[in-house]
């Protein structure tokens, strides 16, 4: 899907400050709805899928198909909401990849000047996608800290827009239309099964929940389970870099907006290995879902979980090396 017109209205657009992101109170439901309005027009709303009948939840567990979105992955909800609600020229992000692939196919059509910073571990298909899109790059080295760390500091130097992949009240409500997006088609789900990196969309998918009865299920690689481990300290807690498969699940720490929302909502975090990840993302494209990695974390939490249940597992992206390859593009 090719953005349109995506200069912000006047009754929503308003010049933001440079140099750091906004700051204000947590995300609510009321900016979920908000969010679903502004992006509208931006976004696929992705169908349920039926799941592999591998496992114990058969024909009962689903799949939300973000792999399906515009831009390839769930992040381009988050970014939508965040560039249409703020006016800026120049825009400055820390991005595994797919949050930069959102911003730049947002920021050519909105005249934007984009510059995505990346960890040293970035997939280098992922790169090459941001700069075929008009953006510049910059790699740097260390993890995921190092990456935002260089990111403020750009975004402070050059008076640019700082928008994270996660941490901010409008990219959470933009993310958590996909919960209320699956909700909406499917209000019987039992739990629903939350990628977690940075914990935006888990974040998201909490506020939409808000007062329903479904369970919320954030699911971690098991090298870098900074939630858990948050949780279970009572406060943030930062790990050490880690290399798992799921690149996009790469954070190290919680962010300040997603760890509240999730720490007052989440009724279970699980952790999965590297080999359940694998499992998982080829068990999906047996199934016809071209998946990374780090798309099929829910899924490989699912089936460790074994429950029978009405289930939804979300497919957070499937950008992968194939579907980023300018060959993929010319024949689609």
């Amino acid at each position: 899907m090719t953005p349109t017109d995506l200069r912000p209205t006047p009754s929503t657009a308003r010049r933001a400050p440079t140099g750091r992101p906004v700051t204000r109170a947590l995300p609510t439901r009321a900016d979920l709805d908000a969010a679903a309005l502004r992006i509208a027009p931006h976004i696929v709303r992705t169908p349920l899928l039926r799941g592999p009948s591998a496992g114990p939840h058969g024909p009962d567990l689903l799949l939300k198909g973000e792999h399906l979105q515009a831009g390839g992955s769930f992040k381009t909800r988050g970014a939508a909401n965040a560039v249409l609600a703020l006016g800026a020229d120049r825009v400055v992000t820390g991005s595994s990849g797919n949050h930069g692939i959102a911003l730049a196919r947002l920021a050519r059509p909105l005249g934007i000047t984009l510059t995505v910073v990346l960890a040293a571990g970035a997939a280098p298909a992922k790169a090459a996608a941001i700069r075929a899109l008009g953006a510049e790059t910059v790699q740097v080295g260390g993890g995921v800290a190092e990456r935002e760390e260089h990111a403020r500091a750009l975004a402070q130097q050059t008076g640019a827009l700082l928008v994270p992949s996660s941490d901010h009240p409008l990219v959470v409500a933009g993310q958590g239309t996909v919960g209320t997006e699956l909700l909406t088609d499917a209000p019987r789900t039992e739990t629903v099964y939350v990628p977690t990196g940075g914990g935006g969309l888990l974040a998201g998918v909490c506020l939409a929940a808000a007062g329903h009865p479904v369970r919320v299920v954030g699911v971690e690689p098991a090298l870098t389970p900074r939630y858990a481990r948050s949780l279970a300290a009572g406060h943030p807690v930062a790990l050490p870099p880690c290399a798992t498969v799921a690149d996009g699940l790469r954070g190290q720490r919680p962010g300040q907006v997603p760890y509240p929302i999730i720490r007052d909502r989440v009724d279970e975090l699980i952790a999965v290995d590297e080999n359940e990840i694998l499992a998982a993302t080829a068990l999906l494209r047996r199934h016809g879902v071209d998946a990374e990695p780090s798309g099929a974390v829910a899924l490989a939490g699912a089936l460790r979980a074994g429950r029978r249940e009405r289930a939804v597992a979300v497919v957070s992206g499937g950008n992968t090396p194939a579907r980023l390859h300018p060959a993929h593009h010319t024949r689609t």
